[in-house]
């Protein structure tokens, strides 16, 4: 049976062009002799299990596909347990990793006898949980200096916070006062988990407005 190839991109937020990585995928591939069969997409941050397109393309891959990435930190910028969980589950599937900045699992496209490819498997997958992990500290790194950021910004009487897009907020309201899933909404208003969970919350504590 011929294994498939799937790309996933993924970006934080929805003013980030999520397509962007889409260019260097396509010529990597080209670059192998390899085709993508399909594309996954989302706007969510790596540092949640909440992603349903990738789990999307897990649950219909097959043993020997290939999930590409342009970088590991588009696959998890998770902690510890959730890096353990995504990771066991894409074990279980088969599915080999291959990231562009990760050249030691290019040679996972490519197999050979037996123990050449347990011995590629082990190695890759020591420098994956590698770059999990400086994902990961780079991404609490950032929410740090953020957080300090604002601490001084609000000492100083500078911090005003993010703009809510009001319009945006009214439309989410009301879908989910329809009844629409947060997948479904995320779907039509093309925005993130993050931000219908935030309306719903709002909904749930200020129930006259809603």
């Amino acid at each position: 049976m011929t294994s498939r190839v799937y790309g996933y991109l993924r970006a934080s937020t929805n003013e980030q062009d999520v397509s962007r990585a889409r260019a260097p995928l396509l010529t990597f591939a080209a670059e192998q002799g390899l085709t993508v069969d399909a594309w996954f997409t989302e706007n969510e941050s790596g540092a949640t299990l909440q992603r349903p397109e990738l789990f999307r393309l897990l649950e219909i891959a097959r043993t020997d596909d290939v999930l590409l990435v342009e970088q590991v930190d588009r696959l998890s910028r998770l902690n510890g347990n959730d890096w353990e969980r995504l990771q066991g589950l894409i074990k279980s599937k088969g599915v080999r990793v291959v990231a562009l900045d990760l050249p030691t699992s290019h040679q996972l496209l490519h197999t050979g006898d037996e123990f050449t490819n347990r011995m590629l498997g082990a190695i890759n997958g020591m420098m994956l949980d590698m770059l999990a992990a400086i994902a990961r500290k780079d991404y609490e790194d950032r929410r740090r200096r953020q957080r300090q950021g604002i601490t001084k910004a609000k000492a100083e009487g500078r911090y005003r916070g993010r703009p809510v897009d009001e319009r945006l907020h009214a439309s989410v309201r009301e879908l989910l006062m329809d009844g629409k899933s947060y997948s479904k909404v995320m779907e039509i208003m093309n925005c993130s988990r993050a931000t219908v969970a935030k309306v719903a919350r709002e909904m749930k504590e200020s129930p006259v407005n809603s």
